[in-house]
């Protein structure tokens, strides 16, 4: 046309004679532009509809349940694996094609919806030729004549194998997720400070201890904060909020039954569309690992304390080995060594303090070995110390160690003999002649069961049995101002005193073979028998060296021994007179009761007869009021007899 657009136009035209015999035509001229245009269009539409149903994998169809399948689009074809140019299908071949497993479900749902003229959508398994196995979503909805009679059902069928299969994928990655969070304690969130929008995963709801219900909130999460992390807690979070920044924070949950857990926190910082904040990230309840690395550094610290004890034992074997007790048995059996040995095997059970008493070379320390082989500390370290054997600048450090630098010498630290003890028994032998500050120090450990080192100033907890032992008159030397009233106190829970070898005479026969038989092997030598004249005058020499005399006297004779007679040179025992005896054990005992009852009536003097307070008899004893009131009554004083001289 003159405008640029065109028409189409059929012609029809028929020839016509006239009375000349002239030939014409009559044609008729329509415009079929709109028509041409519709059949384009429509032409179009169905390209399109193809093009939509190959792109969607769906397919439209028609079935009559009397006639089957009237009609299936190109796609319907390819979806349910049949050739378009076979023609339709029989309904019954379709039928074939469906998974024996879905068939009885499907032809149930057939019948049905047949027999109710009713919409419907259902999924079922096709087996292509090839054995490829499809599944299929297919919905339809019943046509109906104006009286109601179903014509036909019109529907579509899917493909749907491929989102199914992706479905299923995403649904094993969500539990494996889920396991996985599960297993690691780990929970994922999102959040949106902004507009207050998170999300939780299901393991977050189980580490925060809400129920799926729960709205996730930021104050659901304050909630669960311990009181005492809160205000970091909200700190991070309003950093976060107004900077972007990442958060990597660990603290702890107070759980509604009171119980306390351990999270540790980390987000990423991104920014949505409109440039504000959102944070992804991921919170791991870390109680257990807490718990673990708690345990673990406790074993660790059991495991050096071990070590180092068992190297503190070592050290003390390694000397208790240099330094062999003279005996490696008690010997004899006359009734003063077995009231002894009765009083040993009382006391050895418990943990009390033992005073062992006795001339020089009577085996005190065996008798503090065999109680310390009766105790339930047998098991651990002995450590024997002879006090009188040190020098008395040293003997602090020696029995409780010294820092680096303490002294001049002190080139490090060492440990003192009660922390080589730990767990066992120390021996103090000669305790009588510590120097008064040490005596101080060993009271603090009796009183208080701690030590400090020398140097140092962290105190030290001792688990350490004391056995202690003199030959000294504790008594005397305090009364001559040298020795503590209160440490002998404490030192003399359970005397026992060792008697001499003078007093249990029916010994030595069976004292001198343990120790012939004793030197003899380590001579090599053979002793077959002991002169009666060498036993007789055993018997009648009052040995004022006890025991270690006696061994000394045999050990000699062994080695100038030429024969297997045993015999001593007379000359070897002197004859020189002999001090007098001690005094016997209850006439000790008197005079420490008469000195003891001195002090205590001087003491309530002094005090007006006040026996507590800070100006009473037992501060100045230097006691414990419990004590001193138990040895009034034992001593019967009257101590009310000198609160007559008090004016008030």
């Amino acid at each position: 046309m003159p405008d640029g657009s065109t028409k189409y136009l059929p012609v029809v035209s028929r020839p016509s004679i006239d009375d000349r015999r002239d030939s014409e035509f009559v044609r008729a001229v329509t415009d079929s532009t709109d028509q041409k245009r519709a059949e384009e269009s429509l032409r179009k539409s169905e390209a399109y509809l193809a093009d939509a149903q190959k792109l969607s994998q769906t397919g439209s169809w028609a079935w009559n349940p009397e006639a089957g399948i009237k009609y299936w689009s190109e796609e319907c074809y390819r979806v349910q694996g049949f050739d378009p140019l076979d023609g339709l299908p029989r309904f019954e071949e379709l039928f074939q094609r469906i998974h024996p497993d879905d068939q009885a479900k499907l032809k149930e749902l057939i019948e049905g919806v047949v027999r109710e003229k009713v919409e419907f959508e259902t999924d079922y398994r096709l087996v292509h030729p090839d054995g490829a196995l499809r599944d299929i979503h297919t919905t339809a909805h019943p046509v109906l004549s104006p009286t109601g009679d179903l014509i036909e059902f019109m529907g579509t069928v899917i493909d749907v194998t491929d989102r199914k299969r992706t479905e299923e994928e995403l649904r094993r990655s969500e539990a494996y997720l889920a396991e996985a969070q599960r297993l690691s304690h780990t929970g994922s969130f999102g959040c949106k400070f902004s507009s207050g929008e998170m999300f939780w995963s299901e393991e977050t709801f189980g580490i925060f201890g809400y129920k799926r219900a729960t709205t996730p909130a930021v104050e659901a999460i304050l909630q669960r904060v311990h009181p005492e992390d809160k205000a970091r807690v909200q700190e991070h979070m309003h950093r976060a909020a107004s900077e972007g920044k990442d958060c990597d924070l660990e603290y702890r949950l107070l759980m509604p039954d009171n119980s306390v857990k351990h999270v540790h926190v980390v987000a990423q910082a991104a920014k949505d569309e409109r440039g504000r904040f959102e944070f992804v990230g991921a919170v791991t309840d870390v109680t257990e690992q807490r718990r673990a690395r708690a345990e673990l550094e406790r074993a660790l610290e059991e495991i050096k304390r071990l070590k180092d004890r068992l190297q503190d034992e070592n050290i003390a074997l390694r000397e208790e080995i240099i330094k062999t007790s003279m005996f490696e048995e008690i010997v004899g059996n006359s009734p003063a060594l077995q009231q002894v040995l009765i009083r040993v095997a009382k006391v050895a059970p418990t943990d009390s303090t033992v005073l062992i008493t006795g001339e020089t070379g009577t085996g005190k320390e065996l008798i503090a070995r065999a109680i310390h082989k009766g105790s339930k500390r047998s098991d651990r370290a002995f450590v024997s110390v002879n006090c009188a054997a040190i020098p008395q600048s040293l003997i602090a450090s020696e029995l409780f160690g010294h820092e680096k630098g303490a002294f001049t010498g002190a080139t490090g630290r060492r440990l003192g003999r009660f922390e080589m003890a730990e767990g066992g028994t120390i021996f103090l032998d000669e305790v009588g002649e510590l120097p008064p500050e040490t005596q101080v120090a060993l009271l603090r450990v009796l009183q208080e069961r701690e030590f400090e080192r020398v140097g140092g100033n962290r105190s030290i907890r001792a688990n350490v049995r004391v056995i202690v032992a003199t030959n000294r008159d504790l008594q005397a030397a305090i009364a001559a101002g040298t020795f503590r009233s209160d440490l002998f106190y404490r030192l003399s829970v359970f005397p026992i005193e060792v008697p001499p070898l003078r007093q249990r005479r029916e010994d030595i026969p069976m004292l001198v073979e343990y120790f012939i038989d004793r030197y003899a092997r380590e001579a090599g030598k053979n002793i077959a028998r002991i002169s009666k004249k060498t036993l007789d005058l055993f018997q009648s020499y009052p040995w004022p060296g006890n025991i270690r005399e006696l061994r000394n006297v045999i050990e000699r004779s062994i080695i100038v021994c030429e024969t297997e007679n045993f015999s001593v040179d007379e000359s070897w025992l002197s004859r020189q007179p002999q001090p007098a005896p001690p005094t016997s054990q209850l006439e000790l005992r008197q005079r420490v009761a008469a000195q003891e009852i001195e002090a205590i009536e001087a003491a309530l003097t002094e005090s007006r007869g006040r026996v507590f307070g800070p100006s009473g008899a037992a501060a100045r004893l230097g006691i414990a009021r419990s004590t001193l009131d138990s040895k009034i009554k034992t001593l019967k004083i009257d101590k009310n007899r000198f609160k007559a001289s008090n004016p008030s």
